[in-house]
């Protein structure tokens, strides 16, 4: 049984632009200029991360490369070098188990950790952060935003709150003020089309959200409206989960209105095709066993099409696609497309290849 959120002292790690900060911390000359991770312009690539002052210009993760360029001409773009963030990331995640056993790795560069039980520091959770913070930077040169709160729904929002080089500490006490207060575009799982009809009920905050009883909530979102109904309060017992192998990556959309025909489906392949990319980019590209592509028609069927020798390319994605709409021939509500992980055990026994 989950311990009651009170209870539980959750902290979240998030290595601030990490990519980026691994390259400015090796060449000091990029530190003040704007630098980029990603794919080149030539290849349709995307940004896997830029840092601060690319992000003044309005540049993000996920964002194709050709239109970084134009938002700013003198960005320096690297390709990346994955082996080496493996590498920093190993260190840093070692430290986080020097802390506690319990830490639940979400890619290369952030973490929840499950404190609880932890003494050193008189138990107090703000006190582990700073040392996680200063053992970081001191020993990687990298800086780690950290949020801590009683679950990682609110410790993850905590770390983003004050980046970068942040630390946020939502206590017991505060949570209920923190949360009504909150968007709801920042509650875990509401993304832009939840987002969407949410503005559409006129629902801007947690506390405006708190308002709709249980019942309606599940009316409009389904399952989700549960999910939506606990967040509002403050309420995730999701446990940090230590032995967790991530099996696949992926991306999908639910649309607002029903795509209606093949052609309107190979529209948006393009945008989710880039978001894998980044993510891929973000999980240090892992080796991959194959691709699949998602669809569920408008009268909630699904069907999954997957295929374990194509690459993870928009044209890969587009024939996988079409075989899958040829299924349903239906207007679609939810389209993803994403890459299945090559098993851990495998992996270990993988030689990676030098360019």
């Amino acid at each position: 049984m989950a311990r009651p959120s009170a209870e539980r002292k959750i902290l979240h790690a998030d290595c601030d632009c990490f990519y980026a900060a691994v390259e400015m911390r090796d060449d000091p000359s990029l530190r003040d200029i704007p630098l980029a991770i990603g794919g080149s312009r030539e290849k349709r690539g995307v940004i896997a991360t830029c840092n601060y002052p690319a992000r003044a210009f309005g540049i993000h993760s996920a964002m194709p490369t050709a239109r970084a360029l134009r938002l700013c001409p003198q960005l320096t773009l690297l390709p990346g070098d994955f082996e080496r963030y493996r590498e920093v990331s190993r260190r840093i995640q070692a430290i986080f188990h020097e802390l506690t056993p319990l830490v639940e790795p979400l890619s290369l560069d952030e973490a929840f950790l499950d404190v609880t039980a932890v003494e050193r520091f008189s138990g107090s959770a703000t006190w582990m952060a700073r040392w996680l913070k200063q053992e970081c930077l001191a020993r990687t040169g990298i800086t780690v935003s950290v949020g801590a709160a009683p679950s990682k729904f609110l410790a993850k929002i905590a770390s983003d709150w004050d980046k970068p080089d942040g630390l946020t500490v939502i206590p017991p006490a505060r949570v209920d003020d923190f949360v009504r207060s909150l968007p709801v575009k920042k509650l875990h799982g509401v993304g832009p089309a939840t987002g969407a009809r949410l503005d559409a009920l006129g629902i801007a905050t947690c506390e405006e959200l708190r308002e709709l009883p249980l019942e309606r909530l599940l009316e409009e979102f389904g399952k989700f409206g549960r999910r939506l109904f606990e967040l509002s309060r403050g309420i995730d017992e999701r446990e940090v989960r230590v032995e967790r192998e991530r099996k696949s990556i992926s991306a999908e959309t639910t649309f607002e209105r029903d795509l209606p025909d093949l052609a309107s489906c190979r529209s948006a392949l393009a945008s989710l095709c880039e978001r894998l990319e980044a993510r891929l980019a973000r999980h240090g590209h892992p080796p991959l066993a194959g691709i699949f592509v998602k669809v569920r028609f408008d009268d909630f069927s699904l069907t999954t099409l997957e295929h374990r020798g194509l690459l993870p390319t928009p044209e890969s994605y587009a024939r996988l696609l079409e075989q899958a709409w040829a299924r349903g021939h239906r207007p679609v509500r939810l389209l993803g497309v994403g890459a299945r992980l090559v098993p851990e055990a495998q992996r270990r026994q993988l030689v990676l290849p030098i360019e």
